[in-house]
């Protein structure tokens, strides 16, 4: 088992997006839905346990681990004090679980600069929503499209809309941590 492998994660308290590279080459996407589980020791098991089945049911050791960065301030129309506390104590929980799943020690990356490094250009004035330039731009940098998973839409004023699946935002998310956490590697060594 030759193959460096790294791991992207984006993590809240409702869906963790996970992306794996094999060397600097994407590998897979996958996601922890939390979103039915309120307790916090709760979702750290569930979490650990989908953990260790990836690195199990893939056979890869990770070399690498990229988490995106929390918020560090607050932003108009963004999330409150209290969101902010406990996405910092459930992403140290994860982190801590990744720590000791993979033994690396993970880095953190502002999602903001990870866009930046990949060139990625939110465009702000855009009819398309933000979270689907980033899956855009993932499809457009890889060399097969993704197979996205789609649903939808059976109520309200979107209803017969065809959608992503939530879970799509966060491995996008993942993949572009993980992207650029392995480019930060390669420019530093």
């Amino acid at each position: 088992m030759n193959d460096k492998f790294s791991m992207g994660f984006d993590i809240s308290t409702s869906i963790i997006g996970i992306s794996l590279f094999k060397e600097d080459n994407f590998y897979k996407l996958f996601y922890i839905d939390l979103t039915k589980t309120k307790d916090y020791f709760e979702k750290a098991f569930i979490v650990k346990t989908r953990i260790s089945d990836i690195l199990y049911t893939e056979g890869v050791c990770v070399d690498n681990v990229f988490i995106e960065d929390i918020l560090q301030s607050f932003s108009r129309g963004m999330s409150s004090a209290k969101t902010i506390i406990q996405l910092a104590r459930f992403n140290g929980i994860v982190s801590n679980i990744i720590y000791e799943l993979t033994g690396c020690t993970p880095v953190y990356l502002n999602v903001n600069s990870a866009r930046k490094l990949l060139g990625i250009k939110i465009d702000k004035n855009s009819s398309i929503d933000k979270k689907e330039q980033i899956i855009n731009w993932v499809d457009h940098d890889l060399t097969e499209k993704y197979n996205w998973p789609m649903k939808v839409v059976s109520r309200g004023k979107n209803k017969g809309v065809v959608k992503f699946e939530k879970y799509c935002y966060d491995m996008a998310d993942a993949y572009v941590i993980c992207k650029a956490g392995i480019i930060n590697v390669i420019q530093n060594t």
